[in-house]
């Protein structure tokens, strides 16, 4: 007897369908270099462990997904990467009420954001990370600074919820201007005690005045035990269920457009747990849509 399992629902024609996936292959620019381009890759792999059936809701995943295959990007700067990342999301977006965009390390957020084709008074970002992203961007764009690159494209902070931000991984500078520009900021110790419901709700309160939505799952925002494939992960982060259940519940919502994961890189763990990690977000982004 065959397993339901979520590469079944993967589609590779011009279909339609409710969903799609784009790989964004990115490396380059990357504080820590790695090897996050082989994440899309190990990403698919990895449907065929993942099953269908959610005991939660007592019922199996069935919307279809179109994958899109990745966007080449080999030997491109962050720079030159920008505009074909961004085409690839914007001609999804045409075809699908959502789009997943698997990275790649952070900066495929800032064309994520772009590809949306709607002023940015109008976009509201909400970032699971452990960190603010924002770094200077006096010696160019890396995956350190899309959050402050997308403020400089202007971006407003009234638009911004950036949930799970750890101690010791950021700048009082970054700090300060984040809650200068009127981000939402949610340390990673608040979610601890608050709950991840409560930042959550937070996070959509924020989002009142944005028609369409991003949500970037920097997959480092998860504990380092429960996710060794992400080199900026640290001992201390986001309990595992907590980042599904507010990946889950972003994704109910009908103004997010756009879900991305970054910063996982296959070549730091040698066992499955990060590919599992990472495979599970799909699952939860889709049963996220279902319940719109």
């Amino acid at each position: 007897m065959s397993w339901p399992n979520l590469s079944e629902l993967f589609e590779h024609d011009g279909a339609k369908v409710p969903i799609g996936l784009v790989g964004a292959p990115l490396a380059a620019g990357s504080v820590t270099p790695g090897a996050c381009d082989k994440a899309p890759e190990l990403l698919r792999r990895t449907f065929k462990r993942i099953g269908r059936y959610d005991v939660e809701i007592g019922r199996a995943l069935f919307t279809p997904v179109r994958d899109r295959g990745d966007v080449g990007l080999d030997g491109l700067t962050i720079e030159q990467a920008t505009a074909p990342i961004r085409d690839a999301v914007a001609a999804s977006l045409e075809d699908h009420a959502l789009t997943l965009l698997a990275g790649g390390n952070n900066a495929v957020t800032r064309p994520a954001v772009l590809a949306l084709g709607v002023p940015l008074s109008q976009v509201g970002l909400i970032t699971l990370d452990a960190h603010f992203d924002m770094r200077e961007l006096d010696d160019g764009l890396s995956n350190g600074n899309p959050v402050r690159a997308l403020m400089e494209d202007g971006l407003p902070g009234r638009n911004i919820a950036q949930i799970g931000l750890a101690s010791f991984a950021n700048t009082a500078k970054m700090h300060r201007d984040a809650l200068d520009a009127g981000n939402l900021v949610v340390s990673i110790e608040e979610v601890r005690r608050d709950g991840i419901r409560k930042a959550v709700e937070l996070a959509m309160e924020h989002m009142k005045v944005a028609d369409a939505i991003v949500l970037d799952c920097d997959i480092d925002v998860i504990d380092r035990a429960q996710m060794p494939g992400a080199p900026g992960a640290r001992p201390g982060g986001m309990h595992v269920s907590d980042f599904y259940w507010a990946v889950r519940r972003i994704a109910t919502h009908h103004r997010v457009r756009v879900i991305d994961l970054t910063e996982w890189d296959p070549s730091l763990d040698p066992t499955d747990l990060s590919a599992l990690t990472a495979a599970r977000w799909v699952a939860e982004c889709i049963a996220g849509f279902e319940s719109r």
